[in-house]
């Protein structure tokens, strides 16, 4: 499969001057259609920066960034919202859901901005929701769930209109044991039927369950290697 991402020579400088941190110094990466990827580094690391470059949530100092073959680099706001609306489905720690809305309003709320009519988004929100297992808690408010529950809820949100990229930034640091074991499944059942996944993390056990792993430290990729051991029965 071709390159879907690519970041080439790509930094990222803040305080510019005598007192400049380099959160990125010099990367490059390329990831293609279909992997599933696991970024991992310590707090400090570039690891969220990077994210905030591969989300186009962020711009690049100096370098290039691809994204299907587009130079995202030089976009604006306005343009980089847009990308990020039919590219990425972003999955975060802290869930990000409205409280009083049911977990198919949430799922729906997106949609809604993007533009789809109510009966289609209705429908791809429900299907969502039963692909991660939450066909019976529809009508639920976050409240009214468990963490590991809203977290599927997160996950159909950002898988509801099928975005070439899912983007999970540490989807399990608030989740208990079984939960977390719950959203890696379905992360890796998405992989299996397609979707780039780039997860985004600082736990070792979490990231070996990943077909590769980008390893950053101080702004720099320290490693990048395949790993064999993953697959979709793997245990935490």
């Amino acid at each position: 499969m071709g390159a879907l991402v690519e970041i080439r020579d790509v930094c990222k400088i803040y305080n510019p001057g005598e007192n400049e941190v380099r959160a990125l110094d010099h990367v490059s990466v390329r990831i293609n259609e279909g992997e599933f990827v696991a970024i991992i580094g310590q707090s400090g690391s570039g690891k969220s920066t990077l994210m905030n470059m591969l989300g186009c949530l962020d711009v690049p100092t100096s370098g290039l960034y691809r994204l299907h073959e587009q130079d995202v680099s030089e976009l604006d706001d306005d343009e980089l919202s847009d990308i990020r609306n039919k590219e990425i489905g972003f999955i975060f720690q802290g869930f990000n859901l409205i409280p009083n809305l049911t977990a198919l309003e949430n799922v729906e709320l997106p949609l809604i901005y993007r533009g789809v009519g109510k009966t289609r988004r209705r429908e791809l929100s429900k299907t969502a929701l039963e692909k991660v297992g939450l066909g019976h808690r529809m009508d639920h408010r976050p409240a009214e769930m468990s963490g590991g529950q809203q977290q599927r809820v997160a996950i159909a949100r950002a898988i509801a209109q099928a975005p070439p990229v899912i983007l999970a930034d540490e989807p399990t640091g608030n989740l208990d044991s079984r939960s977390t074991q719950e959203i890696m499944g379905i992360l890796k059942e998405l992989h299996a039927e397609g979707s780039t996944v780039i997860l985004i993390t600082h736990d070792n056990e979490i990231a070996a369950q990943a077909k590769r792993v980008i390893k950053i430290k101080d702004g720099h990729i320290e490693a990048d290697e395949s790993n064999i051991k993953s697959g979709k029965g793997d245990d935490i």
